[in-house]
């Protein structure tokens, strides 16, 4: 059985079609889960876990191993105070690294791609074993193209580890145009603009009617929805930590920010603020704590999401200070996207400038596509050309189940 899989830097899922029908992996009851692992103590190796459980009659890692997924790892992670949580690891996947901490990644990354298999199993009642496996047209790298051809590596070698026997790559703008492709009687040239957590990607491509789906040309930028949680906390939440009032390097306020990335982390963690002032020097040293930077993370995220819809957000802090509170409106939401807004409108004019062909209708997906500013941005990028949205989480997946049923020969 064939399965696309969008392993995405912030939320994952998988799909098929089954009898004509597009099919979801479920995970629980939902339809993605939080890409997050949690470990109660280090990172296992999947290998030894695998033989392991085969001498114990027990047949898969997910039952030898005590990893949780999505948001369940999270809330571990928060009650326990301890062990390893892992989010958002397609992060790392594209950037320097040496080759036992490359092996870490591997693991991380068998165990997600592992859980996605083993539930598309359960549910299909089905062995998976091949996929098609969305990517972004350039992973967020420290070394260019070399990290894109990295990390593409370190998914195929976690997937023959997690079982499947075969996976190809689809980039994500191809995907979410060939599902926009299923919805269109008549052939067109359309433009399609997913940004994602981690990314943001763009295609330009003829689809609809009965010709199969062409893919002219794809761009991409190695920002996304991640970016703007960073930016809403630097601009929110840091000033009530000292950010721009103590002498704390901004920098250290950035890598708290960044949950997403384990090595800014760990630098942040490393830091003695015995001698900044009060009340900065307690919360800072609260937020050294583990979990803390986590829950600060989930507070803008969230903070985020309400000002998609509402004028006004409120954010507890309690957990750095009793009574610590911090009221956020669109103006903190509007200064946040605007570096990122400002990068993607200089990549969609890369793209009229390159393709000066104008489309017959933008198409944009990707969790980041929620926010209205964003999608402002894109209209103002293409005036006067209608601009249909499709599913924010699930645009791309349901192009790599078509993908996976329906042009897998062509991917090979």
């Amino acid at each position: 059985m064939q399965i696309g899989i969008d392993l995405g830097t912030s939320y994952s899922a998988a799909a098929t079609y089954v009898d004509g029908e597009l099919t979801l992996v479920r995970f629980g009851e939902a339809k993605q889960f939080r890409t997050a692992v949690f470990f109660p103590e280090v990172v296992p190796d999947p290998t030894v876990a695998r033989r392991r459980a085969a001498e114990s009659a027990a047949a898969t890692v997910e039952g030898f191993q005590q990893a949780l997924f999505g948001d369940d790892a999270v809330e571990a992670y928060l009650e326990y105070g301890d062990g390893n949580l892992i989010e958002s690891p397609k992060s790392m996947f594209g950037y320097r690294m040496d080759p036992q901490v490359r092996k870490v990644v591997v693991h991380i990354a068998t165990y997600i791609l592992e859980h996605i298999r083993l539930a598309a199993g359960r549910q299909f009642g089905d062995d998976v074993r091949t996929a098609v496996i969305g990517r972004p047209v350039h992973f967020r790298s420290s070394m260019g193209e070399k990290g894109s051809e990295q990390a593409v590596e370190i998914i195929r070698e976690a997937a023959a580890v997690a079982g499947f026997d075969s996976v190809s790559f689809l980039e994500e703008p191809a995907a979410a145009a060939m599902h926009y492709h299923k919805r269109l009687a008549t052939r067109q040239t359309a433009l399609i603009v997913d940004i994602g957590g981690g990314t943001t990607d763009v295609a330009f491509a003829e689809l609809g009617g009965d010709a199969l789906p062409t893919i002219v040309r794809t761009w991409g930028l190695a920002k996304g929805g991640t970016d703007l949680d960073v930016n809403l906390s630097m601009q929110a939440f840091m000033p009530q930590l000292g950010n721009n009032v103590t002498r704390v390097p901004v920098h250290h306020f950035v890598e708290a920010a960044s949950v997403h990335n384990l090595p800014k982390q760990r630098e942040f963690r490393r830091q003695d603020y015995r001698f900044v002032d009060e009340p900065w020097r307690a919360r800072l040293q609260a937020l050294r704590q583990p979990g803390a930077t986590t829950r600060l993370n989930q507070t803008a995220e969230r903070s985020k999401i309400v000002l998609s819809s509402e004028e006004r957000a409120d954010a507890d802090l309690g957990f750095l200070e009793t009574g610590l509170g911090v009221h956020i409106d669109r103006e903190h939401m509007h200064e946040a996207v605007q570096p990122f807004v400002e990068r993607m409108q200089r990549l969609l004019a890369e793209v009229r400038e390159t393709w000066p062909s104008v489309p017959a209708s933008v198409f944009v997906t990707g969790g980041t596509s929620r926010s209205p500013v964003v999608k402002a941005a894109v209209r103002e990028s293409f005036p006067g050309i209608p601009m249909v949205e499709g599913d924010p989480s699930l645009g791309v997946v349901s192009g790599l189940a078509v993908a996976a049923t329906e042009f897998t020969a062509a991917l090979a």
